[in-house]
């Protein structure tokens, strides 16, 4: 017993001593062995980064580092929470020297702690230099894309200017070799489409004397033509070089103007324009600016506009005068009519003045003879009072009279039907002239429509089939390309239900033609 009791005070010294010097020991091990750990992620991170360079996912893989790092100050307080638990223990049995041992263990964690706080700010200090560098390195690559894609961008858009060009150039030689076929043929009408409609040929000529004043202005401000000399001399022969070329061909052109080739000519002014252009190449880029070509070819359309113009005044001044003679012929009608009329009834109310008196006279078998001739000569009188009464009314009604609806299919063919207009009182009489020597065959009426005002009626007509007109510049010839039936059914919804309609085309004189015809070849073969 005694010796046991003498080992218990060697006991209590080996613990109080001895435990502390355990504890160092597994906390250096425990300290080595987070070295290494930290070693080993920072020998990781430096591979990482030197293999993957600036595309590697650096903010990633900071952000492990720093977890990493986070983790080693969790596990260091943990150490530090496990040490106060062992101090408290080592307290029961020895305070003092508890307390020292704790207090140097507490120590030592607390330098690991800093450590670690000192390892995870240079890691974000590491982590933030890595992704400066990176977003540096993102930047001058974006950079350099974009200075290569606008260089190549360039380039590109110089080849497709210059392939322009060029294919302006080819198009110019090929049409100056085969010439301008009616590839280019333009109606002269397109040109003063959009001009207003109170425009006359002489206010057109003013507008065409305003763009070649224009033209001039371009001239002179040294804007209608351009190189790349730097020497004045030079300059200045190489631009009247191109000029003088150019305006002599645009001048040429403005001197052929006609009503069918605007089309031709606006195509002859720009291939001027491509072949000078090219051959300015050799004088240091020589050229013709677009400006000056936009004015020549404003000119060009005026001139066009007050050729049209002047023509369609023509056009509409023909007609006027085709109009009055057509009233006149009408008016002389009347007039005769009623002239023939007046004379008709004196001639008529003699004899039946003479008829009454020999019927008074008469006896017998020859009163019913008198009678009979006192009728007929009663029924003449009356039809000759209407007729005059008609012609009257009709040189009263200055807008009365037949739109008649004719067609000649050996002319024109089938289905081409002219929609016109006559105030004659025998309507057919104008249908006669128009089937006169300008055409091989005579007209076949169709319909021919009384109206009370006839110029509406017909002007309705022509309205509503003017996208059927044959004679697209010129309406005014009134041919239709449209069926009979459409027509009937227009002129039916205007209200015009009392028409007699002859659907069926007589063409004799074509279809005896034809026959003929048939027969010579069949003796022929």
């Amino acid at each position: 017993m005694e010796q046991e009791s003498s080992l218990w005070p060697l006991i209590i010294v080996a613990v109080v001593f001895g435990l502390p010097l355990l504890l160092a020991f597994i906390s250096r091990v425990r300290r080595i062995r987070m070295q290494r750990e930290r070693d080993a992620a920072v020998a990781e991170a430096n591979e990482l980064k030197t293999k993957y360079g600036p595309i590697l996912d650096v903010e990633g893989h900071a952000a492990s580092i720093l977890a990493d790092a986070q983790r080693l100050r969790q596990e260091a307080d943990h150490f530090a929470q496990q040490t106060v638990d062992a101090r408290e223990g080592i307290l029961q049995t020895s305070r003092q020297e508890a307390e020292q041992t704790a207090a140097a263990i507490v120590g030592e964690a607390k330098e690991r702690k800093r450590k670690a706080d000192e390892f995870a700010q240079k890691t974000e200090e590491k982590r933030d230099s890595i992704i400066t560098l990176a977003k540096d390195q993102a930047d001058s690559l974006l950079r350099n894309a974009r200075e290569e894609a606008q260089r190549i961008a360039g380039d590109a858009l110089e080849a497709k200017e210059k392939a322009d060009t060029y294919k302006a150039a080819i198009t110019a030689m090929r049409n100056q070799i085969e010439g301008y076929r009616d590839d280019y043929i333009i109606p002269n009408h397109t040109a003063v489409d959009d001009l207003a409609e109170e425009f006359s040929h002489k206010e057109a000529g003013e507008k065409l004397k305003e763009t070649r004043q224009t033209v001039k202005m371009l001239v002179k401000e040294q804007q209608a033509a351009t190189c790349d000399y730097a020497e004045i001399n030079r300059r200045t022969t190489a631009i009247h070089f191109v000029l003088d070329a150019f305006n002599g061909k645009v001048d040429s052109a403005l001197s052929r103007v006609k009503h069918d080739n605007y089309g031709k000519l606006e195509q002859e002014i720009k291939d001027a324009f491509a072949l000078v252009n090219n051959n300015g190449g050799a004088f240091r880029n020589a050229r013709i600016e677009a400006v000056y070509l936009k004015t020549r070819l404003e000119e060009l359309r005026w001139a066009v506009a007050v050729q049209e113009l002047k023509r369609l005044e023509q056009e509409e001044q023909r007609a006027i005068r085709e109009q009055m003679r057509e009233e006149e012929k009408a008016r002389r009608e009347i007039e005769k009519a009623i002239k023939e009329a007046e004379k008709e009834e004196r001639l008529l109310a003699k004899a039946l003045k003479e008829a009454k008196a020999q019927l008074a006279a008469a006896h017998g078998d020859e009163k019913a003879e008198y009678e009979a001739k006192l009728a007929e000569l009663q029924d003449k009188l009356l039809a000759a009072e209407e007729r005059g009464q008609r012609a009257i009314s009709m040189a009263e009604q200055t807008r009365r009279g037949h739109v008649y609806v004719i067609s000649n299919i050996g002319s024109f063919g089938e289905n081409v039907f002219k929609i016109g207009m006559t105030r004659r009182l025998e309507p057919l009489d104008r249908v006669k002239e128009l089937g006169d020597a300008s055409v091989p065959f005579e007209f076949d009426v169709h319909a021919m429509i009384f109206s009370e005002d006839a110029p509406k009626l017909e002007k309705e007509l022509h309205r509503h089939f003017d996208k059927d007109s044959v004679n697209k510049v010129n309406p005014r010839k009134e041919f239709f390309g449209v069926s009979l039936p459409v027509i009937r059914q227009k002129v039916d919804q205007m209200g015009m239900k009392e028409v007699h309609w002859t659907m069926k085309a007589e063409a004799a004189e074509y279809r005896e033609s034809l026959a003929i015809t048939r027969e010579a070849e069949e003796v022929v073969a």
